[in-house]
């Protein structure tokens, strides 16, 4: 079989690989990271085809055998690529049996290994290790990407988020472009909890709040900080108040170097000389990430303000009036994330029809963790196709675990279900379905 030689970009296979693991891996709850070298070319020639075929069979069999909620692709290449040289495929710590992994990549992904001249690297150090032999588009290169200003290199970034493997893909990334990344709460205190030296706060979108916002909106008076929200999807949501723009995972390199040039392309992205008195000092820890007693001080003191608590909010949420299926919001938060709507309408039924039964039966067993995953993807879901009513409601059973009122929500399967039935039929009148 003669060796197909075509130009691909190794990113964008990357994201279809992603797209196309995305439901089995929301249904598994495993998110998948990249962690990819700098020596790795953005353009490589090779059966992009057979390559997205072989990894895609391999991650569905972690996926639907792992009992880790983090797996990473680990992607290598030499320092220097000259012309052919072979890429690493890695995937480390997946709680998989060592024998019955090697069996299934015998068995099932030879002859792709074969088309693409690849092997099955048997090692310790990982539970899967392929080798995959490509080359280079452009000879001669050692740098892959070249961003248009040399201004825009060596900047300085904080990281705040909840996945120290996700935190360690991306600062890596960074430090191709010379940027000084620190990560965590604990790095911003030896800091002294200063944000003037940063050019850069990407945030985990989870962790955000519109009182933060606000907080960031008064130090980006003070110095150009640039506020980054670091996202699961690209789905549209309402304007922010301090946010520069958002990250996207799976991160890749190009998402780096997207999102440095869309922060400074603008013809000041040269570093401007900060005072060396000029202090911006935030607790980000505190504001992030409340103790118990901090939400409970905030609980009371917004229950003690007249017409400001939990009952109110919900009352003034209720009086909102939104469509069941925002039909032209679901089609453009769709077609953002290169999707087609008919087929995320489906989706929804798929995973969610009858779920009014799972929803009760966890409320009544109290078990808040599932609730609140429960509550998490149908967020995601009803946000996704423009189901305005239901997110919503998912919007105010979440309010009541932020305001630690647990006792509100047997009230809420009887809501949910009745929310559900009338979202079915208008996706049914949508997909013609009896």
């Amino acid at each position: 079989m003669q060796k197909i030689e075509k130009l691909f970009d190794i990113n964008n296979l990357l994201m279809t690989l992603f797209s196309s693991l995305e439901s089995i891996g929301n249904h598994k709850k495993v998110e998948l990271i990249y962690d990819m070298q700098a020596t790795i070319p953005r353009e490589l020639r090779g059966d992009s085809a057979v390559l997205l075929r072989l990894l895609s069979k391999m991650l569905t069999f972690v996926f639907q055998n792992t009992d880790k909620n983090e797996i990473v692709l680990a992607l290598g290449a030499p320092e220097d690529f000259l012309y052919e040289e072979l890429m690493s495929f890695k995937i480390k710590e997946t709680n998989i049996a060592k024998e019955k992994i090697l069996e299934y990549l015998e068995t099932n992904l030879s002859k792709d290994l074969e088309i693409l001249e690849g092997n099955i690297i048997y090692e310790k150090d990982s539970d899967i290790h392929l080798d995959i032999p490509f080359k280079i588009n452009e000879l001669g290169y050692r740098r892959h990407y070249r961003l248009p200003d040399v201004s825009m290199l060596g900047k300085k970034v904080l990281l705040i988020g909840s996945s120290e493997k996700i935190a360690q893909s991306i600062t890596k990334m960074f430090k191709y472009f010379l940027y000084d990344v620190d990560v965590g709460f604990d790095a911003f205190k030896s800091q002294g909890n200063d944000l003037t030296p940063y050019d850069i706060l990407i945030v985990e979108d989870k962790l955000n709040t519109e009182e933060f916002e606000h907080i960031i909106a008064g130090v980006q008076q003070s110095i150009p900080l640039k506020y980054v929200l670091l996202k699961d999807s690209h789905i549209l949501e309402g304007k922010t108040i301090s946010v520069s723009t958002n990250l996207i995972k799976p991160v890749t390199e190009e998402s780096i170097y997207e999102l440095i040039v869309s922060l400074f392309n603008n013809g000041t992205s040269q570093r401007e000389k900060k005072s060396q008195n000029l202090k911006n000092i935030v607790d980000l820890e505190k504001v992030l990430q409340p103790t118990k007693n901090d939400l409970n001080e905030k609980k009371i003191s917004l229950d003690s303000v007249p017409g400001v608590n939990l009952n109110t909010i919900i009352e003034t949420k209720k009086g909102h009036d939104l469509v069941i299926l925002d039909r032209e919001l679901g089609k453009e938060n769709t077609k953002k994330m290169g999707l087609k709507y008919a087929n995320e309408l489906k989706n929804f039924i798929d995973t969610f029809d009858h779920s009014d039964i799972y929803f009760r039966q966890i409320v009544n067993e109290k078990a808040t963790n599932k609730i609140k995953d429960f509550c998490i993807d149908l967020e995601k879901h009803a946000r996704l196709i423009g189901a305005s009513s239901m997110l919503k409601l998912a919007d105010i059973v979440s309010l009541i675990f932020v305001y630690d009122k647990l006792d509100m929500l047997p009230i809420y399967p009887g809501k949910y279900h009745l929310e559900l039935q009338k979202l079915i039929k208008e996706i049914k009148k949508d997909l013609r379905i009896k």
